[in-house]
């Protein structure tokens, strides 16, 4: 026979509003004990836990917040003085989200660093099994090699740097170059999948000319009986002079999107999806004078402004931002962007990821 209890019950009264259980001092000291008894054996009751396992919306302690570059770099030239590309490996200041600190994340799931390569220096090869996009912010001469095939920098490329690829950086310019490297860090350390291995050598050989990859898998055409080796784009850079001529045409073609003004996303050719599987990258073009609507999605957004000033409204801050300044969106929080100028905005997200575990959701200013 089971036995009742019904003196638990009796102490224990049905709050509706928001459909939790109101209980008495002796209840709530009966059941911490028998939290405490079987916490002994590394168990936990589910129903401490709920509330913040499955939230009814995202929460995250991921905030809104803005970099200037004018903040950054000075300081980052300064460290150019303190230490070289080789001694410190890759020079990088980590743009690391105030609602975390010490975890070198910009968003929960994302990491973000402003890296630098001064006149006639080499970051060594190495490879990992972090993907990475490389947003170029100033500078020209500088180049990234990856697996043979040399990209040279100007502002405003994208250059990818796919999973598992030697790479390497130089600058054979007489100018210092600064560029947002975006990777997926976070995502890879939480699925405990880290590895890294340095070359031999400083660089990987170089045999492959800037744009080969562009003109072969980026022009509406494909080698004959290509075959993708992996689900990442086989274009290493995406020209900003190419990307920019792609949004005027848009912008005389028609009317701009009320949320984002006119956008683009970097494609993997192959098959139209995301350049690099983790990650999501766009570049999009604010008419001047253009109030963007509310809009927000589950997918946590890194902007880096390429053109232009203005201003964007994040839940309840506004930041004014300018050239070559980095901010981020928090997982569904309402953002509207203020052009005082035709402004280019670069971002990168998740959103990759989150569409293919059909976990994306948006809102387009049902406020």
């Amino acid at each position: 026979m089971i036995r009742k209890r019904p003196s638990l019950w009796l102490k224990t009264r049905w709050h509706t509003k928001d459909r939790t259980f109101v209980m008495d001092e002796a209840r709530k000291a009966e059941l911490k004990d028998y939290s405490d008894k079987i916490g002994k054996n590394n168990l936990v009751p589910l129903w401490d836990r709920l509330k913040t396992l499955v939230t009814p919306e995202p929460k995250s302690p991921c905030q809104a917040h803005l970099w200037q570059y004018e903040d950054i770099r000075p300081v980052l030239l300064e460290a150019g003085h303190l230490l070289t590309a080789k001694e410190a490996e890759r020079r990088v200041l980590i743009l690391e989200n105030p609602g975390m600190p010490g975890e070198s994340k910009i968003t929960t799931s994302l990491y973000a660093g402003i890296q630098l390569i001064m006149p006639g220096e080499i970051a060594p090869a190495h490879k990992h099994s972090q993907a990475a996009f490389r947003f170029i912010i100033e500078g020209s001469g500088a180049y990234t090699a990856v697996e043979g095939e040399k990209s040279y920098m100007r502002k405003g490329d994208l250059i990818l740097t796919p999973n598992g690829r030697w790479h390497d950086h130089g600058n054979e310019g007489d100018e210092p170059t600064f560029w947002l490297d975006g990777l997926d860090i976070p995502i890879v350390q939480f699925l405990d999948a880290s590895f890294m291995q340095h070359h031999s050598e400083e660089t990987h050989e170089h045999v492959i000319n800037d744009g080969d990859s562009l003109a072969r898998y980026g022009s509406g055409m494909m080698p004959m009986d290509f075959e993708p080796v992996s689900n990442t784009s086989p274009v290493m850079k995406y020209p900003y002079d190419r990307t920019r001529e792609n949004l005027i045409t848009m912008k005389e073609a028609g009317n701009p999107d009320p949320c984002h003004g006119y956008k683009l996303m970097y494609v993997n050719p192959v098959d139209g999806k995301s350049a690099i599987p983790t990650m999501g990258a766009f570049m999009q073009l604010l008419p001047k004078g253009f109030d963007s609507s509310a809009y927000r999605s589950t997918d946590a957004t890194v902007f880096s402004v390429v053109e232009g000033t203005g201003k964007s409204k994040i839940g309840d801050k506004t930041f004014n931002w300018g050239p070559n300044d980095t901010f981020v969106v928090p997982s569904w929080h309402y953002v509207q962007h203020f052009a005082n100028d035709e402004c280019v905005l670069f971002s990168y997200s998740d959103r990759s990821v989150q569409h293919a575990l059909g976990l994306w959701r948006q809102d387009r200013g049902n406020r």
